[in-house]
């Protein structure tokens, strides 16, 4: 049953995490040239995963494996993001 719980909040956390991140490089990032490198997925998904090991010792029902998982879903969002602005897709505009 703990298995259950903690493969759910990883898998939860990953789809947020890569959509958050997505969204964050394709309308925030646009004319950041450092983005568009192909260092960058690998930087912010190692950033990631350094603040997430130094979470994981005070949250009971995740491990070093989530940390993994959203340091996976932060660099491939990364990328989504930088692939989105070289195609052209235009960002989304919220609120009036």
């Amino acid at each position: 049953m703990f298995f259950l719980f903690s493969f759910a909040i990883a898998t939860i956390l990953a789809i947020v995490v890569h959509g958050t991140t997505r969204r964050f490089v394709r309308n925030r990032l646009r004319y950041v040239d450092a983005v568009q490198q192909g260092k960058a997925p690998w930087v912010a998904g190692g950033a990631a995963f350094l603040v997430g090991a130094l979470v994981v010792p005070f949250l009971p029902l995740v491990g070093l494996g989530t940390a993994l998982t959203a340091a996976m879903a932060v660099g491939s969002g990364v990328a989504a993001g930088a692939r989105d602005i070289k195609q052209g897709i235009s960002p989304v505009v919220y609120g009036p």
